[in-house]
């Protein structure tokens, strides 16, 4: 089982040519990021949040402070620019947590839970009664956590 590399998932990439997100900033799809020990398994074949992935057990984290399913994300919008298009969301953070987690999912909770993206945290990150946060990068074209060129 792994977590591996920064991924956009094939299915997302299939599912944009059938409209089937909406990433609008106003009206949109609503997406979340579910985080998850180094024993889950998601790559960029992963098609749906579930809680164990590959089969595992206890592979999604567990803590006060953070509910199965992971966090609510806020979308930053859209944007286009030197032929790229790009879309972003706010930094998310789970105050009072005692966990540790090797990377996360982001995924649509208005289209059946379905695969955006996996995120590969480098190593394990652990937070002691504290918080947690996942702190994406720039929205910019050269930065954005989702790219299109």
């Amino acid at each position: 089982m792994a977590i591996t590399t920064n991924a956009i998932c094939n299915s997302f990439k299939k599912e944009l040519l059938e409209a089937k997100h909406d990433f609008s900033q106003s009206g949109g799809d609503k997406y979340k990021l579910a985080m998850y020990s180094n024993s889950a398994t998601l790559g960029k074949s992963t098609t749906v949040y579930a809680a164990n992935p590959g089969g595992g057990s206890n592979t999604e984290v567990t803590s006060t402070g953070y509910t199965a399913g992971g966090g609510a994300l806020v979308n930053t919008g859209t944007s286009i620019a030197t032929n790229t298009a790009i879309t972003d969301f706010s930094n998310l953070s789970f105050v009072g947590v005692t966990l540790t987690a090797r990377g996360a999912l982001i995924y649509n909770t208005s289209n059946s839970n379905t695969a955006v993206a996996v995120l590969d945290f480098g190593g394990n990150k652990t937070a002691t009664s504290g918080t947690f946060t996942i702190q994406f990068p720039a929205f910019t074209t050269s930065a954005a956590i989702l790219r299109i060129a």
